[in-house]
């Protein structure tokens, strides 16, 4: 009598099994460290989180962006150290280019956790200096200086960031 072997076809399905259970994992892990996170969001239009905000962008964060959001001199061009100079939030740079959750996120995180590996910044992480709260009222503190044509533009990226679930 002949006897089947299914070790074979055991040993896929476990594999797939235990393939597809670490996709799930990394997916939620990945959802809890990287997505859901600072709640309420930037509102350039609540005067009292655009209040806080200038407040903490005072505090920790015009010494490198500047006290009127200008940057750095030469912030597109490295510096002899290799790294960039702190970029301007105002509507000359770039930061309206980029949606909510990602300027969070940058700030919350430090620009080293999303950059390639090897990439040297003076951006560090300040998930221990500031409530999710005050990194979202630094936002909200940019948004509101920048002209109408900047915010409708960074608005539309936003709707467009939601829509796809990620930047």
């Amino acid at each position: 009598m002949a006897t089947r072997k299914t070790y074979g076809i055991n040993r896929t399905r476990t594999g797939i099994v235990l393939a597809a259970a670490f996709v799930l994992a990394a997916v939620s892990v990945w959802n809890f460290l990287y997505r859901d996170r600072g709640g309420a969001g930037a509102d350039p239009g609540d005067a009292a989180q655009v209040a806080l905000g200038a407040q903490v962008y005072a505090a920790h964060c015009a010494s490198c962006h500047g006290a009127d959001l200008h940057g750095q001199p030469d912030w597109q061009y490295r510096k002899a150290d290799g790294k960039l100079p702190a970029p301007p939030h105002d509507e000359t740079g770039h930061t309206w280019h980029h949606p909510d959750q990602q300027l969070f996120d940058v700030v919350k995180f430090g620009t080293a956790a999303f950059a390639p590996i090897g990439y040297r910044t003076d951006m560090g992480a300040y998930k221990d200096k500031l409530s999710d709260a005050e990194i979202w009222a630094v936002i909200a503190y940019i948004q509101s200086r920048w002209p109408a044509a900047n915010r409708a533009r960074q608005d539309m990226i936003n709707a467009e960031s939601e829509r796809q679930g990620a930047y």
